[in-house]
């Protein structure tokens, strides 16, 4: 039986790991039937102190994204093959909830809620190990990335894998060639094409993507700006460094933190010396008053940007 106190009970192998949650220790995530048969928990145990995340697999009761994808791997008895927006947080990713759907590639069928089957295609190479489980490569997650979402959530997640790993997007293409008839092949190009390793944030992909579509598309990502003795004077979220045009998206952080505050107006008053015209845009700003205003700023500094 287990006993949740670390003095009597320090280490119970529940079938993936240790499965005794202490005040310094996460509890772990594991196969109901295989822990009862090996009689290391009771059928009360599990009602008491664990919570079903999937069927016949147990966890925390607050259980974090990895948590939620080793339950789905072993739900699928360990064949499925973590990927999609689960895979890049598990590769590293920023800005990924704990509650986002964990997708397999597998042959299971009837998914429980939260978890989505994907009967594609893979190969050997393109699996890692992560945590313990099988997880896409890099490669192979924003393979599937790009076919399966929309293509700014798309471009959004890659960009959030880029930043977070430096990974090269050049290392999916042997995957199209690989796979020519998979499904979504062209929605997968699109979003490669504008995916960049300069989002800090989805919602400066979200920017960079509006800028594209009405056509004035940053022709740089954290452009670095240097002082007249050579010193970095920050770096500019987007814009074009030939113009010296830029745009900074400042998150709630920029006007909640006053050594944020005071830092930008500092670096304001040296980007203005040095001749740039950067726009600081905030999440309340309208879209369409954003567009013009940079419309306005390439306008008088040489044309608007192809």
């Amino acid at each position: 039986m287990v006993v949740l106190t670390c003095d009597r009970v320090p280490d119970v192998n529940l079938g993936h790991g240790v499965g005794v949650e202490c005040e310094h220790r996460a509890m772990k995530v594991f196969i109901g039937s295989e822990a009862l048969a090996a009689g290391r928990v009771t059928r009360n145990d599990l009602r008491r102190h664990f919570t079903r995340l999937a069927p016949d697999v147990y966890g925390p009761s607050d259980p974090t994204l990895t948590d939620r994808s080793i339950a789905a791997h072993l739900w699928s008895r360990r064949k499925g093959i973590v990927t999609g927006v689960a895979a890049s947080a598990l590769h590293r990713a920023f800005w990924v909830g704990d509650d986002v759907p964990i997708e397999l590639l597998g042959r299971s069928t009837r998914p429980p809620a939260g978890v989505i089957v994907y009967r594609d295609a893979y190969a050997p190479e393109e699996v890692t190990t992560i945590s313990g489980i099988a997880v896409a490569t890099a490669a192979r997650t924003i393979f599937d990335l790009g076919r399966h979402l929309p293509r700014d959530e798309a471009v959004q997640r890659i960009d959030a894998l880029l930043w977070g790993t430096r990974f090269d997007v050049k290392d999916v293409l042997p995957l199209i060639e690989r796979y020519p008839a998979a499904r979504n092949i062209r929605r997968l190009q699109v979003a490669l094409s504008l995916a960049d390793t300069g989002a800090e944030s989805p919602r400066e992909t979200w920017l960079r993507l509006a800028l594209t579509d009405a056509g004035m598309a940053p022709t740089g990502t954290q452009i670095p700006v240097f002082d007249e003795a050579g010193a970095l004077v920050t770096k500019v979220d987007m814009g074009w460094e030939d113009m010296k045009v830029g745009i900074q998206y400042d998150g709630r952080h920029h006007q909640t933190d006053r050594l944020t505050y005071v830092r930008d107006q500092m670096v304001n008053r040296a980007l203005a010396r040095l001749e740039w015209n950067v726009l600081r845009v905030i999440a309340e700003d309208p879209l369409p008053v954003t567009l013009a205003r940079v419309e306005a700023m390439l306008s008088r500094r040489g044309g608007r940007a192809a």
